[in-house]
Order: C-alpha cells, then sequence, then structure tokens
C-alpha cells in the first residue's frame, strides 16, 4: 500500500542500477516521487530502473558518472538540475565492498579505492546536495548507506569497515551542521542483503543458509525493505530525525556479544 509520502519531490540515488538503490527508487517511485538514476558502470540496469519508475507514473533521467570523481559528480548534478530544476533528495547508495585483503597485504590503490569511492564519493554528492539546497531556502534530506561493518569489524574488512565508520561520522557532523537548515541527515546501516554484493549468497542456497545462522532472524533482507525504510527517513514522518543509524540486519548486531 502506497501513501503518496514523497509527492512533489525528487530524488537522486547514486547507485540506483541495482541491489538497494534500484530498490529505493522504485520504492520513491511508488510514494510519489521522481527519481535521478545514477550508475556507473550499468547502463542496462540503470535503464530498467528508469522502466519502472516511470511504469509508477513518475519522471526519471539517468545520469552516468564516476562519484570518486568531483568533476563528474558535479556534472551529474548539473544534469540533474537541468531536467528536473530542483532536489529534495540525496540518498548515497554507491559504493565498493571490502577486498577480503590483510592491512600487512594491501596495496594503498586498494585502501584508496574505498576510501574514493565510500566517503570521497558521499562528500562530493552531500557538499553539492547541500549548496543548491541552500540556494533553495534550505530543508532536504540526506540518507547515507552504510552497514553493520561500521559497527562490527571483519579481518579482511578493514578498507570497507573503515570508510563505512567515516561516512556515519560524516553524517553526524553533517547533522550538526544542517539542522538549522531542516535538512535532516540520517544513515541507513543494513546487514546482509540480497543484492550482487552478496551474488554468492543468491546463487547458492547452502551458502545462504550457512551465511544467516548468526542472524537472529535466519534470513538476509531484501533490497525493496531497505527501500522501504528509505521512504520513511525522505519522509515528512522523519522531520526530527537527524543523525541517526537505522541498523536494518534482522537482529545480527544484538547477536555479536551472545556467548561472551
Amino acid at each position: 500500500m502506497t501513501t503518496g509520502r514523497l509527492s512533489g519531490k525528487t530524488a537522486l540515488i547514486t547507485g540506483s542500477d541495482s541491489g538497494i538503490g534500484q530498490a529505493t527508487a522504485i520504492e520513491f517511485a511508488r510514494e510519489g516521487a521522481d527519481v535521478v538514476v545514477h550508475y556507473l558502470h550499468d547502463g542496462e540496469g540503470a535503464s530498467h530502473t528508469r522502466d519502472v519508475v516511470e511504469q509508477a507514473g513518475q519522471r526519471a533521467v539517468v545520469v552516468q558518472g564516476d562519484i570518486a570523481d568531483e568533476g563528474q559528480v558535479e556534472a551529474m548534478f548539473d544534469a540533474a538540475l537541468a531536467e528536473f530544476g530542483a532536489l529534495d533528495i540525496l540518498m548515497n547508495d554507491a559504493g565498493v565492498d571490502a577486498s577480503g585483503i590483510p592491512v600487512a597485504d594491501m596495496e594503498t590503490e586498494t585502501w584508496d579505492t574505498a576510501m574514493r569511492v565510500n566517503v570521497y564519493g558521499a562528500f562530493f554528492c552531500c557538499r553539492r546536495f547541500i549548496r543548491h539546497r541552500k540556494e533553495m531556502g534550505g530543508y532536504g534530506k540526506i540518507i547515507n548507506v552504510t552497514s553493520v561493518h561500521q559497527e562490527v569489524p571483519r579481518a579482511g574488512g578493514s578498507d570497507y569497515d573503515a570508510s563505512k565508520g567515516a561516512l556515519r561520522n560524516l553524517t553526524n557532523s553533517l547533522a550538526l551542521e544542517l539542522a538549522p537548515l531542516g535538512i535532516n541527515v540520517n544513515n541507513i546501516g543494513p546487514g546482509m542483503v540480497l543484492t550482487p554484493f552478496n551474488q554468492r549468497a543468491i546463487d547458492d542456497p547452502g551458502y545462504l543458509e550457512e551465511q544467516v545462522q548468526s542472524i537472529p532472524m535466519r534470513r538476509a533482507a531484501q533490497p525493496a525493505e531497505i527501500g522501504r525504510l528509505a521512504v520513511f527517513l525522505a519522509s515528512r514522518d522523519a522531520d526530527y530525525v537527524t543523525g541517526s543509524t537505522y541498523y536494518m540486519d534482522g537482529g545480527l548486531m544484538q547477536n555479536q556479544g551472545q556467548g561472551a
């Protein structure tokens, strides 16, 4: 059931060619938002997102760019604003996963990639969005997709885990800076979600069953579940919510200390 909670709003969602970003774009459209669909490599996936948004009766435009590149982020926003005139919601979803490489064996380039995409990319997008919203008189919503791994570290995940911790703290600082302008800034921290980041779990039911044993709910999330949480954070219902992380992990983080 949809309620039109985002009617009249326009959202830019990075990484909306697949996974959480794509599912959120669809949920936003079902709630009345127009959507800027961003992708880096998967133009076909981005086109599919646009098609579903339009089938929901909303407008969509596809933009391509590397969010790790400042100039490309500026061009992406220029194209979005040329199409829609204003943006009300920014969701930073695009990111790279953990390399699985221990720090002692990690090349600097690998570390830099995680930081450039997961932290600098969000910084570039937030900065441009904030400047735009200031020109529009304030107000707006920023949603950053972090991870349970901003709190739950893993061996071999230092690049990803550190980048998501940094993004969490960027969110918290922005919440303080932007509260007087009526711009809300929050995180969604997913646990295991059945997206291309977890393609093995999608393809191998045995592996999935093994992995979910550490999750109290004994299942992974569907991308649309994250999207529906994003709808709440993007709506007027969340006007008094800022600087928060909403973990959507089936109880995973509550389970970490058991047996200690």
